[in-house]
This record gives C-alpha cells, sequence and structure tokens, in this order.
C-alpha cells in the first residue's frame, strides 16, 4: 500500500517487510508511483484515450515517444508490425519515416476491417504504408512480407498482435531473421505479466505473456540480447521507463549471422 504526503514530500510504501518511507524527489518514489499508476491506466483503460493524426493509437504515450528514439538511432528502412487495428501506430511511424525523409512500413493483421482498410488508405501518410492480411506467422505471410524487404535493407520489428507466449514465441522465430544487426525486434505489452488480477486480465498471464516469450526467445538465441532503449537525454534521476512493453526490447547483436 502507497501513501502520499505532499505537505511533507513522502511516499510511506507498506509491504510484507514492513513499512519504508522514500523523498518524493527520489527514484524509487517514482518507480513505485508509476508502478500504480500503471496499473491504475490499464483498469480505466486510459490508453483508448489517444490518437495520431486523426488514427487511434492504442498504446502508451510514453512507449511511442521511446520508441521514436530507437527509431531515429537506428534508421531502419522498413518497419514491420504486426497489429494494425485502427492503424494509429502504423501513422505514427509513417509520419516519423516522412520527416526523416526516408522508410516505409508494413503492417499485418489476420483481419483488417474495412472501415480501419479505408481510413488508412485514405490517410496522407499512406504512400509510406504497406498492408497485408494474414496471419502473422502464416509461412505464406512471412513470405509475403519478406518479398517487401529487400536485400540490404535495415529492419526493425515490432510484435502487438496476439499476445499469447505461444504466439509471440512463433512471431519471434518468423520474423527474428529480418531484423538486421544492431536493429531491435520488440515484444510489446509484457505488462500483461505484471497486471494479473486487475480488470480485463485472465490468471494465466502470470506466464501466458510477451515478456516470457521474449525471455525464452532470448535464452535459445544467442544472436539476440534483451537490452533496455538507451535515454540519449536525461538529466533527471529516473533511468527506468513507464512502459506497458517491460523487457520487450531484443538487439540483434552486431556482427551475428
Amino acid at each position: 500500500m502507497l501513501k502520499i504526503d505532499e505537505a511533507r514530500g513522502i511516499l510511506i510504501a507498506e509491504g510484507p517487510e514492513g513499512e519504508s518511507v522514500h523523498p518524493l524527489e527520489s527514484a524509487e518514489a517514482f518507480r513505485l508511483i508509476s508502478r500504480a499508476w500503471v496499473r491504475c491506466g490499464w483498469d480505466t483503460k486510459y490508453v483508448y484515450s489517444f490518437s495520431w493524426m486523426g488514427r487511434p493509437v492504442i498504446q502508451l504515450p510514453e512507449d511511442m515517444l521511446r520508441i521514436q528514439e530507437v527509431i531515429y538511432r537506428v534508421k531502419p528502412d522498413v518497419i514491420i508490425e504486426t497489429g494494425v487495428a485502427h492503424g494509429g501506430s502504423l501513422i505514427f511511424y509513417a509520419s516519423l519515416f516522412e520527416a526523416m525523409g526516408r522508410g516505409r512500413v508494413i503492417g499485418i493483421d489476420i483481419e483488417i476491417r474495412p472501415h480501419n482498410r479505408a481510413a488508412i488508405e485514405a490517410h496522407e501518410m499512406f504512400p509510406r504504408i504497406t498492408l497485408v492480411e494474414g496471419s502473422s506467422v502464416a509461412p505464406e505471410v512471412v513470405a509475403q512480407v519478406g518479398a517487401l524487404v529487400a536485400p540490404g535493407e535495415t529492419v526493425l520489428v515490432l510484435l502487438d498482435s496476439n499476445h499469447t507466449k505461444a504466439h509471440v514465441l512463433a512471431e519471434l522465430e518468423a520474423y527474428g531473421p529480418f531484423v538486421t544487426p544492431g536493429s531491435y525486434i520488440v515484444a510489446t505489452d509484457g505488462i500483461m505479466k505484471e497486471v494479473v488480477g486487475a480488470p480485463r486480465t485472465s490468471p494465466d498471464w502470470s506466464w501466458n505473456n510477451p515478456l516470457d516469450a521474449a525471455a525464452e526467445f532470448a535464452a535459445s538465441h544467442p544472436e539476440f540480447v534483451l537490452e533496455e532503449p538507451v535515454f540519449p537525454f536525461n538529466e533527471g534521476v529516473v533511468t527506468e521507463r513507464v512502459t506497458y512493453w517491460p523487457k520487450g526490447f531484443l538487439k540483434r547483436v552486431e556482427g551475428t549471422t
């Protein structure tokens, strides 16, 4: 249990090992409050209230800001994203590419609903987007995506479709080979493991989640390492992300084949 005393500028945390007190200006107070805030945001569907250039984007804003840092640093030629939904994240990545004067996005979904497809195709960012409909792990879909990537292009992959452990593992196996050294494949929404017991969760999320899939994949694929994105600018004391994507960034190690 957390108690915030703003007048005294402290956070009081009560747990199994007793009570601890943290100044509000400390990194630990920020971590504890942020953890509660993320859980509260999950319960209230906070992430269902944002859009990017007119399209709903169901993501935590900090995750979007952090991934743009990675995209700008890696400067991929292609971003492959599984999971399209309303298309907001595709539009976001395409707009980054538009600003950078390079790059395109491939969006994959088992079902792209007609109204979403129409809105995406009518958007001014659509020239930088290719839509692929079908199961992200179907061999014919993986082959179709592969045909859209030219030899020598730098590729970054984001997995945001079916979040079961088995499906994410299958996606990691299917799309990991596309990732170029120095770039990433990101298993999003590992937050599932951390909100078990909250509304809109299932008991099996304690193991059936993207976070565990990413860890298992990294353990059996030495060409990938789990690596937190670096804060390129930080004049504060906080070094941990407030995120729905914990421990999901898998970096392809330089020099591996």
